[in-house]
């Protein structure tokens, strides 16, 4: 016991000069071993790059998901949160995360080897694969309601109690009885289209992971701070000046990252203090910086996750999906750029300086080149008729030498190794909400309900295509309100999708439809 209480204090100092504690630490050390596992499987094949994946499906699945629990029960766990709030209940704390972690190991295993069994000839489930699949879902709702928060915690907890009360309900809502051993399992856990690790799983870890590493390791390399001063010099002769620079910053900043709350923080941070030295109120400056960072992830060529698995789920290229996003995005931020005009007329703002602090340097222009050059790369991949997930792999694969002409990495190269780290924590938390849009999908997909409903909006709205846009419009910044966008999204689409679709609308303008909403709700 000395022994071990000496290795963790050693452990503790050395985790501690990168300002993090020892759970911490350990969950970046399991999310950079996620990023490289991602980044082999997903490596496209070309002449000059052996093809090492990917690997056996179930397995991939299965591992990803044990992963992403460990490093979220880490960072995120009971046990910290006791650490920050009251320490007495550490140990029962410590106790519970370690519970969490080893029922994961053991159920992640259990769906490999059950599901591979399955593929391979009859099978029939007993009662304990029903009891996997409830503790399963249990884990991810509780992590889910840790991480995100209770509305999707909440929702899917719902839809798990009307997938075993329906029947009761009445004609519209009503379904057929659904049992707790021969039906359960099937439709929630043991399935490879549907359910907490079905395809939707499948489809992020394939594609969006290595967007996620290529985004936080882009801002390992200092880019993000480049991308400010370089607005901010672009618009030093209007009288919007830094509220321009954050619609500029942000369009450019989101790009890369495709998170409104990672956007609000990279640029908020610099871009609200000036914002409001230059005359403008408090409130509209942090307006200005919510609503230009949240469109970020409608901005091309890199977008948010939503849209890689929106091009995934529509079987189109993801080139079609980012061509079909550009114009509106520029519309977008336009509007914006003559909103902060408009409001600087009102307020007779002259135009000003900006610090010194705020002028472009050589290493400036080095970190925009190197963006630059990486934006080029996914788009030349994407030209060539390779996929989105080969691009994500192949622009990190170019960063990790390109990221050494940026000044920040070449004093500290360990910003590469953390910013991949940083990813598989981050996307470790995102696999937590598609754990439970998989309980949400499992259970629209095993009850029809979504065509049902289809069905009756359609009657009540009269076969009006703009009273169903509106609907679905209003239900979409609802439910985004309270869940990230990619939930929200899923959640939606699987729902109100077939309403448009059946109205006239293509699959691709009711996704998009859904998906701007979805994004306009983080505001």
């Amino acid at each position: 016991m000395r022994a071990l209480s000496q290795l963790v204090k050693f452990a503790e100092k050395l985790v501690g000069s990168f300002h993090i504690n020892l759970g911490e630490a350990l969950a970046l050390t399991i999310g950079f071993f996620m990023a490289v596992g991602a980044l082999i499987n997903a490596l496209p094949s070309f002449w000059i790059i052996p093809k090492i994946g990917p690997f056996q499906g179930e397995y991939l699945r299965a591992v990803m998901m044990a992963f992403g629990v460990s490093v979220v029960v880490f960072s995120t766990g009971f046990a910290q949160l006791s650490l920050s709030r009251d320490k007495k209940y550490f140990s029962l704390a410590l106790i519970f995360d370690a519970a969490l972690i080893l029922t994961a190991v053991g159920i992640a295993w259990d769906f490999a080897v059950t599901t591979i069994q399955i593929q391979e000839g009859l099978f029939f489930f007993e009662e304990y694969h029903a009891w996997i699949t409830f503790v399963g879902i249990c884990i991810f709702t509780l992590l889910c309601w840790r991480i995100w928060g209770m509305p999707l915690a909440i929702f899917a907890i719902i839809m798990v109690a009307y997938y075993f009360t329906g029947q009761h309900l009445p004609s519209l809502l009503s379904i057929r009885p659904m049992e707790f051993i021969e039906n359960f399992p099937e439709d929630m856990w043991y399935n490879l289209n549907k359910g907490v690790i079905g395809l939707i799983f499948e489809i992020v870890i394939f594609t969006v992971f290595p967007f996620i590493i290529f985004g936080t390791m882009l801002e390992a390399t200092g880019v993000g701070a480049s991308l400010i001063r370089f607005a901010f010099s672009l618009t030093k002769n209007t009288r919007g000046g830094p509220a321009h620079a954050a619609v500029l910053a942000s369009s450019l900043f989101g790009t890369m990252s495709g998170v409104p709350v990672a956007n609000v923080v990279g640029t908020g941070v610099l871009t609200i203090p000036v914002i409001k030295r230059r005359g403008f109120t408090p409130t509209f400056a942090g307006a200005v910086e919510a609503t230009a960072s949240t469109g970020g992830q409608i901005m091309p060529p890199i977008m948010g996750a939503a849209a890689l698995i929106m091009a995934d789920t529509l079987q189109i290229s993801y080139l079609v999906v980012i061509t079909a996003a550009l114009m509106p995005a520029l519309f977008y931020y336009a509007s914006l750029f003559f909103t902060v005009t408009f409001e600087a007329r009102r307020l007779d703002i002259k135009t000003g300086e900006i610090g010194e602090e705020m002028a472009v340097t050589r290493d400036d222009v080095i970190n925009l080149l190197v963006l630059f050059a990486a934006v080029m790369v996914i788009i030349t991949v994407l030209l060539n008729g390779y996929s989105a997930s080969a691009a994500g792999v192949l622009v990190v694969l170019f960063l990790l030498p390109a990221g050494f002409f940026c000044k920040e990495v070449r004093a500290r190269p360990v910003n590469l190794v953390i910013g991949m780290a940083k990813g598989g924590t981050q996307f470790s938390k995102l696999l937590m909400a598609i754990g439970v849009v998989g309980v949400v999908l499992g259970v629209l997909s095993s009850t029809g309900l979504p065509f049902r409903l289809a069905n009756a909006i359609e009657i009540l709205m009269g076969h009006s295509l703009l009273i169903a846009l509106i609907v679905t419009a209003i239900t979409a910044i609802v439910f985004g309100m309270g869940m990230p966008t990619l939930p929200a999204y899923l959640t939606i689409i699987l729902i109100l999708g077939p309403t448009l679709t059946k109205l006239g609308l293509s699959l691709l303008v009711a996704h998009m439809f859904v998906f701007y909403f979805g994004c306009a709700s983080s505001i």
